[in-house]
């Protein structure tokens, strides 16, 4: 199969578009992501303003229909909710129930994402994840968001990229980047999100039983070089194997897959210098998403798949196309092999604040950063063209 049509994927596939809370609301003050690149000595851009999306919502919701997507997510933040320990915002809480409601309208299923890297500073400053009574103090934050829940969300993902959460100490120390591949998380804080994840699902499950639950992994297409296939599970298992197994029994698997890596003897990452990279540095690898899903196919075979995140760092919208196609041609062959996937979101719906810089444009929709203007690329109505269309 070399040709992608509306009729490549089965009916009732989810074909959505994904966006992160902070990256693009802007104005996040109380969290502490806001608190860090505001700093002195900051070396990162700051997000600001981002692309304004707290207020430009419905602008949002009508580029993702207009294009023929069926489905929408995007986060919520914990710091907006709960600004100050123990102070619930209704009106923050109104503001996303809205969001829901306005995308249901429209024709939308919603997914919400309840952490994605971001929390209240208040959390962080008292501990965080260490705090005694973290797990709780995120479950009341989930009882919080009963109207938006309630309002018409399809889906929940608990926690964006644990695997993520857990390396990202060595991150923001310098002891690590994710150009060569995800470094091996702390165990302790591996197994605490496990358990973090468990609680939340267990709580969502109890008091909104209409939900599909779950979580997404970043999930890497390991590839062994010759001679070191017997690393490639031992590589794997810590990265993101464990957070799949944790899967087991939940409504589905959030995969997000952008490239891939190469482990050698010793169950270690052997880049390729010579490999054509991305604007975020990463290798250019677009039959990755299949061989990532295959393998979380193989790692929890009773739970579903949904591609949560897969795009592209470029500033060719041509290049997105042809990378997207790869993409979706080699998570069809996967498909084809037995691996049960429901849908596909793509990241991102709009160009936005990538974790400390705004060049890595991922967006379908590029966005003006000093009038806000959105202007949908070719790619946008290309991918939407996919979705198959409701019957006359």
């Amino acid at each position: 199969m070399t040709d992608l049509t509306p009729h490549t994927f089965p009916a009732g596939f989810a074909w959505g578009v994904s966006l992160g809370a902070h990256q693009t609301e802007g104005g996040n003050v109380a969290s502490d992501a806001w608190f860090r690149e505001n700093q002195p000595d900051s070396s990162l851009e700051r997000c600001g303003d981002a692309v304004d999306g707290y207020h430009r919502w419905p602008e949002d919701l009508a580029l993702a229909v207009d294009a023929g997507f069926t489905d929408y997510r995007f986060g919520i933040e914990w710091s907006r909710i709960e600004p100050a320990d123990g102070f619930i915002s209704r009106a923050a809480v109104d503001h996303y129930r809205r969001i829901v409601e306005a995308a249901v309208a429209r024709g939308l299923q919603p997914t919400v994402t309840l952490y994605h890297f971001t929390l209240p500073l208040w959390f962080t400053a008292s501990g965080g994840w260490g705090r005694p009574d973290a797990i709780d103090r995120f479950l009341r934050y989930i009882d919080a968001l009963a109207p938006v829940l309630e309002a018409g969300a399809a889906r929940v993902m608990t926690i964006n990229e644990p695997n993520i959460v857990a390396v990202t100490p060595l991150l923001r120390n310098g002891a690590a980047d994710l150009q060569d591949g995800i470094p091996a998380p702390d165990p302790g804080l591996s197994a605490f999100l496990v358990d973090l994840h468990h609680a939340a699902a267990s709580r969502l499950r109890a008091h909104h039983p209409h939900l599909a639950v779950g979580w997404g992994v970043s999930v890497q297409d390991y590839r062994a070089i010759p001679g070191a296939e017997d690393d490639l599970e031992r590589y794997a298992e810590p990265r993101d194997q464990v957070f799949l197994r944790a899967s087991a029994g939940d409504d589905y698997v959030g995969v997000q897959t952008y490239t891939g890596t190469r482990v050698g003897p010793g169950a270690v990452a052997v880049p390729d210098r010579t490999a054509p990279r991305t604007l975020t540095g990463w290798e250019y690898l677009p039959d990755a998403l299949g061989g990532a899903v295959a393998r979380a196919a193989r790692v929890v075979p009773s739970t579903p798949i949904i591609v949560t995140e897969n795009g592209i760092a470029t500033a060719d919208d041509a290049q997105r196309i042809e990378y997207t196609t790869g993409a979706l041609l080699s998570l069809r062959a996967a498909m084809v092999d037995g691996a049960d996937v429901r849908g596909y979101f793509h990241w991102s719906l709009l160009d936005n604040w990538e974790w400390g810089h705004w060049a890595p444009t991922f967006g379908l929709v590029a966005v003006d950063r000093e009038t806000f203007a959105r202007t949908p690329r070719p790619s946008l109505a290309w991918l939407g063209a996919l979705a198959p269309r409701p019957a006359a």
